[in-house]
C-alpha cells in the first residue's frame, strides 16, 4: 500500500511538473505531448521516430500562426533611396530646351574626359562619381549664368564631403574681388548613406562661399582643423578663427589654389598691359598663348622646370597685392604739423610672380615640394605627366599635350611635418602693480576719524590766521 501512495504522489507530482507553463510560450509540455501523440496517432506517418521533431516545431509555429497580423508593415524609405531621389533631377532633360548644337561654345567642362585622364594618372574620385559631379556641374551651368565653370575638387569631412567648384558668373563680376580672384562655390551635402564608406554623392543645390579676408587667412594658416561636412559649424580653435566652416572652407580653398594651380610653361603669356583699367585683376595679367607647342610628357615627368604656377601668391599678409597698413588717413591740411616726425616706411611684402617655375618652390621640414613622374612606363607613347604636390597632399596636375588640368581630392590640410605641434598660448597678463598710490587701505576707527577732524580743523584755523595776517600787513604797507 505504501509503494502504491508513493507512486501516486510521485506521478501526481510528475504531472504537475508537466502542467507548469512556459515563461516564453505560455504553453506547458503535458498538453504539448498530448496534442502530439494524437496528430502522431492520426497521421500515421512513415518513420514517426524520424519525423517527430519537425512535427513537434510544426505543432507550436501553427498555435501563434493565427495570432500573427497579416498586414506586412510599409518599408522605411533608406537614405540611399532619399539620395536617389534627389539625384533622379540630375538625369532628367527638360522638356521645353531645344537641343543645343554640338559646336557652340559652353562654360561646361568635359569631366568625362578630365576623369579619363586622371584614371590613367591613379587619382580622381571614380567614374560614378565623375559623372554625377559632370550633371551636377550641367545642372549649375543650367540655371546660372555661368562664364567659366570647372571641377576644383573635393575636400573630406568627418561627417561628410564637399564637391568645390570654381566658376565666374556674369552676376558676381561686379561683386567684391576675393582673394584669389576666383569665384568659388561649393556643395554642401549631409552623410546620408551610412550603409557604405564615403558614398555622399551630388545631388543638393550649390551654395556660394563668401568672401575671404586676410584676417582669415592668417588665421587658417595658424590652425589644423578638420571640415565636418556643415558649413554653419563653429570653428573651434586656437587662435580663434574669426567665422564658420564656410568662411575656413573658402580660406583653405585659396591656399590650396594659390599653391598648387600649376600648368604647362608657355600655356600661358603674360598679358598686354592696359592703361586704362585702374584695377588689375591677377587673372587678367596672363592670357592663353596660341602659339604654345606641347612639351613632350617625358620632358614635364623629368624637369619641374616645365611647370610654372598660374596663380597669384598670397602675402604673409594674407593678401595678394600688399597694402602699407601704417598709412593713416590724409590729415586737415590747415593742422600744423611740422613738429611731427613722419614714421618710417615699412618694408613692403613681395611674392613670387606668376608663371613662376615650381622648381624655385621651398622645401618644407626637408620634403621636396612636388613630386613628377609618368603615368605608364610601358606604354609612354600614351601616358600622362602627373605633378603631385606634397606640401598640400591631394593636389594632383596632368598634362597630355595640349590638355592639362589641377584637382584636389584631400583634407584640406597642409603638409605639417613627422609631428604637429599647435601654437603655444600667450603668457597670461601681469597683475597690476600693488603701490601705495593704489593700494587699499582699512577704514579708520571712530576716535581716528575724529581726531583726523580736529586736526584738520586746527589746520583750517591756522590757515585763517597767517591769511588775516596777512591782510593786516599789507594795509600797514598802503
Amino acid at each position: 500500500m505504501e509503494d502504491n501512495q508513493d507512486r501516486l504522489q510521485s506521478a501526481a507530482s510528475l504531472k504537475a511538473y508537466m502542467l507548469k507553463n512556459s515563461t516564453k510560450s505560455n504553453l506547458n509540455l503535458y498538453d504539448h505531448l498530448s496534442r502530439l501523440l494524437i496528430k502522431v496517432m492520426d497521421e500515421q506517418p512513415q518513420n514517426a521516430v524520424d519525423v517527430i521533431e519537425d512535427m513537434s516545431h510544426d505543432m507550436k509555429q501553427g498555435l501563434f500562426k493565427d495570432k500573427q497580423s497579416t498586414l506586412r508593415d510599409l518599408p522605411q524609405t533608406t537614405a540611399a533611396e532619399l539620395l536617389a531621389e534627389q539625384q533622379r533631377l540630375l538625369f532628367s532633360q527638360p522638356e521645353d530646351t531645344e537641343q543645343e548644337d554640338e559646336l557652340v561654345e559652353t562654360p561646361l567642362p568635359n569631366v568625362s574626359e578630365i576623369g579619363f585622364y586622371l584614371e590613367q594618372a591613379g587619382v580622381g574620385l571614380g567614374r560614378e562619381e565623375m559623372q554625377r559631379v559632370f550633371l551636377a556641374l550641367k545642372q549649375l551651368v543650367e540655371l546660372q549664368a555661368i562664364l567659366r565653370c570647372r571641377l576644383w575638387g573635393k575636400i573630406l569631412g568627418t561627417e561628410s564631403s564637399y564637391i568645390v567648384a570654381e566658376a565666374e558668373c556674369r552676376e558676381w563680376e561686379e561683386e567684391e574681388e576675393q582673394i584669389t580672384d576666383e569665384a568659388e562655390e561649393e556643395e554642401e551635402r549631409e552623410d546620408k548613406c551610412r550603409e557604405s564608406e564615403d558614398n555622399e554623392e551630388p545631388g543638393l543645390p550649390w551654395v556660394k562661399l563668401p568672401s575671404v579676408s586676410p584676417a582669415q587667412i592668417t588665421v587658417a594658416r595658424q590652425i589644423r582643423k578638420f571640415f565636418t561636412g556643415r558649413l554653419d559649424s563653429p570653428v573651434h580653435s586656437f587662435p580663434p578663427f574669426p567665422g564658420n566652416e564656410a568662411n575656413y572652407l573658402r580660406a583653405q580653398i585659396a591656399r590650396i589654389s594659390a599653391g598648387t594651380q600649376v600648368s604647362p610653361q608657355g600655356f600661358f603669356q603674360a598679358g598686354e598691359e592696359e592703361g586704362d583699367e585702374e584695377d588689375e585683376a591677377p587673372r587678367d595679367s596672363y592670357e592663353v598663348n596660341s602659339d604654345f607647342e606641347a612639351i613632350p610628357v617625358a620632358e614635364m615627368a623629368e624637369s619641374l622646370s616645365t611647370w610654372v604656377h598660374h596663380v597669384q601668391h598670397i602675402l604673409p599678409q594674407g593678401r595678394c597685392m600688399w597694402v602699407n597698413l601704417a598709412v593713416e588717413p590724409e590729415e586737415d591740411p590747415n593742422e600744423d604739423g611740422e613738429g611731427e616726425e613722419e614714421p618710417d616706411e615699412p618694408e613692403p611684402e613681395v611674392g613670387p610672380p606668376l608663371l613662376t617655375p615650381v622648381s624655385q618652390d621651398a622645401e618644407i621640414f626637408n620634403t621636396a615640394p612636388w613630386s613628377s613622374k609618368m603615368s605608364s612606363t610601358l606604354t609612354s607613347q600614351h601616358a600622362v605627366a602627373l605633378l603631385r604636390s606634397n606640401i598640400w597632399p591631394g593636389a594632383y596636375t596632368y598634362s597630355c599635350g595640349k590638355k592639362f588640368e589641377n584637382i584636389y581630392v584631400g583634407w584640406g590640410l597642409k603638409y605639417a611635418g613627422e609631428g604637429y605641434s599647435p601654437s603655444v598660448p600667450q603668457l597670461p597678463q601681469r597683475e597690476y602693480p600693488s603701490e601705495p598710490e593704489i593700494t587699499e587701505a582699512l577704514d579708520p576707527s571712530l576716535e581716528e576719524e575724529q581726531a583726523l577732524r580736529e586736526d584738520l580743523e586746527e589746520q583750517q584755523a591756522a590757515q585763517e590766521e597767517l591769511e588775516d595776517a596777512d591782510e593786516e600787513d599789507e594795509e600797514y604797507d598802503d
